[in-house]
């Protein structure tokens, strides 16, 4: 008898962590810190919201429309992306899609047939990883250092006959890291000359400290012969329950991408889209403003982090909606977890999910999403994980 193709991967782990909070009450004096989602829980900003209830007086916006998405908004991100990037993205390079695990999802099954092979940093995103494995796909963890950036030259010992992308987010999902341009530059000559895809999500690309492009890749005219971006609209104009998302790769790609998307939604949501067209076009200072938000709780997280190091914990990576912790504790990630939700009344995710099951890194951190947490609740946090009373790994470390 077969496997079915669910079975073959793990439980979304945003839905296992919510199962922690079953039976625990949190009162009001001290009520939950939930940091395990990436996710604004805010509702997009009131003139979008305007924008997006005339545009349902529309009788379009209730039809299907192009399996590619509006023309009018794959040619604004076109526009917006060449000139954030100082390159040339053109309208039909830019696929619109349901989410961006949805651009990732179709992008794979453009790539890979089964047993085929994609390149993953560790810690990784962990729907990618769920979708290599529903596909048939094997993911191939590549370890990274101490910096938590993947070395391209230990990337080229893992590829084979088989591996078909290098998959890479930055800013990082789960640890928060900017890759550097000069290492995002040496895995698309790797790929390049492999003959295989890079394929770079930026959903967070909007919460990314550095002033500039974070990279070069679209300087070169060819780049979709051998460059995939990914973006999403859930965070930069709090889309989330719209689903929302983009693909920039070749025409051709797009064709097979197309196919895709008409068997599974058959097109992305037309009111989704005129939002994300509507906040391209008229949202540029308030997402500037987003984003200076974000870097202020960035800062408030490596401000405030000393205080937990006589602890023995560390700031593994700080970046967009992420912290990366290791904690002291003598026990594994997964059993600290649900612990500090009926300790602290803190809800994040063990690294555990994040990481291949036989690897340890995996047992020594935590996943902070600070998205929905000010620097008052940072503060808050760091109080609350400062006073856990837990017995601590002989070095220090997590057991």
């Amino acid at each position: 008898m077969t496997t079915p193709r669910t079975a073959a991967t793990f439980r979304p782990p945003i839905m296992a962590a919510r199962a922690w909070l079953n039976g625990v009450s949190f009162p009001a004096d001290r009520p939950l810190i939930n940091v395990s989602q990436a996710a604004p829980v805010a509702p997009p900003p009131q003139a979008l919201r305007r924008a997006m209830a005339e545009a349902l007086e529309d009788t379009a916006t209730h039809l299907y429309g192009p399996d590619l998405g509006l023309p009018a908004l794959r040619s604004e991100l076109a526009a917006r992306w060449s000139d954030w990037y100082g390159g040339t993205v053109l309208p039909e390079q830019v696929g619109i899609t349901s989410g961006c695990n949805q651009a990732f999802a179709a992008i794979i099954a453009s790539l890979c047939g089964e047993g085929d092979e994609v390149i993953l940093p560790v810690p990784w995103y962990f729907n990618h990883k769920m979708w290599l494995d529903m596909s048939g796909v094997r993911a191939v963890p590549l370890s990274t250092g101490p910096d938590l950036v993947p070395d391209p030259q230990a990337a080229a010992a893992l590829i084979t006959p088989r591996t078909r992308a290098i998959a890479l987010v930055s800013p990082n999902n789960p640890t928060g890291v900017e890759y550097p341009a000069e290492v995002i530059h040496a895995f698309r000559d790797l790929a390049r000359d492999a003959g295989i895809q890079l394929i770079l999500d930026e959903t967070y690309r909007d919460f990314d400290s550095r002033s500039g492009a974070p990279h070069d890749l679209l300087h070169d005219p060819d780049w979709a012969d051998t460059v995939i971006v990914l973006y999403s609209f859930s965070k930069s104009f709090r889309l989330t329950g719209h689903r929302v998302g983009a693909v920039m790769t070749s025409p051709e790609r797009l064709e097979e991408v197309e196919k895709f998307i008409d068997a599974v939604t058959i097109c992305p949501s037309q009111l989704g889209q005129r939002a994300a067209l509507w906040g391209l076009q008229n949202l540029t200072q308030w997402l500037a403003g987003e984003r200076a938000e974000i870097l202020s709780r960035r800062a408030a997280i490596e401000t405030g982090f000393p205080r937990l190091e006589p602890q023995g914990w560390h700031l593994r990576g700080v970046g967009a909606y992420f912290a990366y912790l290791e904690h002291p504790f003598a026990m594994s990630a997964d059993a600290l977890a649900p612990l500090l939700v009926r300790q602290a009344h803190v809800l994040a995710l063990p690294a555990t999910m994040f990481t291949p099951r036989d690897d340890a890194t995996g047992a020594r951190h935590i996943r902070v999403a600070f998205a929905n947490v000010d620097a008052a609740g940072i503060a808050t946090l760091f109080e609350r994980l400062e006073t856990l009373s837990l017995p601590l790994a002989p070095t220090g470390g997590a057991a």
